[in-house]
């Protein structure tokens, strides 16, 4: 008898109900076919010219140092701040998490008026820094930094919390039996267990703020050289020249799937 019923588990799962089928495969098209019309519709054959315009290799270049420069910024502040959400218990650390994931749920552009209110010339801090050391933020390259590490930090803390809980911690008690201090342990003990969470979540951090939109074009604004990244630049050509348009959507695209290529280790193998 249970001979029988392991021979009969396995043609169970191999069935798949055409309930369940149908709308799956029409959901996997509703993904697929935008991209494959991005694809199917890119100018090939004036694809090389239009990537080397001036304006196209300015935007991109100043996605990948503004993106660069944020994930940067959230390695600093977010390694840290994901450490303390892992390892420190304190009254209200569930609202500093859920503070901390707000940003994922808010629209862009709300984000960036919130950062117009705090950084603005009459903001919170904005009128202070101008006054004091005469620094202004608002519409400029800084202030594109600024957009792109509000909404990408939360990928950056996330994945790092998480691999700082999943982490062994004997491994650390170890390091400070022998008499390391917290820091070095923090430097040559957790941070190499912790690396390839960490890595992962600097792509994603990176990848989030190249693609940013609504909080840039808010609090940073919309000027080619400065503050025009790949994304703006989409948004522009589209009413001027929809084969530009295009093409730099499929720099973003192939961005993307290249990013997934590289986490295809941690985010799609089976289990």
């Amino acid at each position: 008898m249970t001979q029988v019923l392991d021979h009969a588990t396995p043609r169970r799962r191999g069935r798949v109900p055409a309930a369940l089928l149908i709308p799956a495969g029409l959901g996997l098209l509703f993904l697929v076919l935008p991209l494959a019309g991005l694809v199917i519709r890119a100018p090939w054959t004036t694809l090389p010219q239009r990537l080397t315009e001036p304006g196209a290799l300015t935007a991109l270049r100043l996605s990948v140092q503004t993106a660069t420069l944020a994930t940067v910024l959230c390695l600093l502040l977010g390694v840290p701040l994901a450490w303390v959400l892992a390892r420190v218990e304190f009254p209200g650390r569930r609202l500093v998490r859920a503070l901390v994931t707000v940003p994922l749920v808010l629209p862009p552009v709300v984000g960036g008026v919130a950062l117009l209110l705090v950084f603005g010339r009459r903001g919170l801090l904005g009128g202070w820094l101008d006054a004091t050391f005469g620094i202004t933020l608002p519409f400029t390259t800084a202030g594109v930094v600024l957009a792109e590490s509000f909404v990408a930090m939360p990928f950056l803390v996330i994945a790092v919390e998480g691999a700082l809980r999943a982490a062994d911690h004997r491994y650390e008690e170890a390091a400070a039996t022998l008499g390391a201090s917290r820091w070095t342990t923090f430097t040559h003990v957790t941070l190499p267990l912790v690396a390839p969470g960490l890595a992962a979540g600097a792509v994603l951090c990176w990848a989030r703020a190249l693609g940013e939109f609504g909080a840039t074009i808010t609090f940073a604004g919309n000027y080619p050289g400065r503050t025009q990244t790949m994304p703006l630049a989409v948004y522009l050509a589209l009413e001027t020249d929809l084969e530009s348009a295009i093409v730099l959507s499929l720099v973003l695209l192939v961005v993307s799937v290249g990013i997934l290529v590289a986490l295809r280790d941690r985010w799609m193998t089976s289990p």
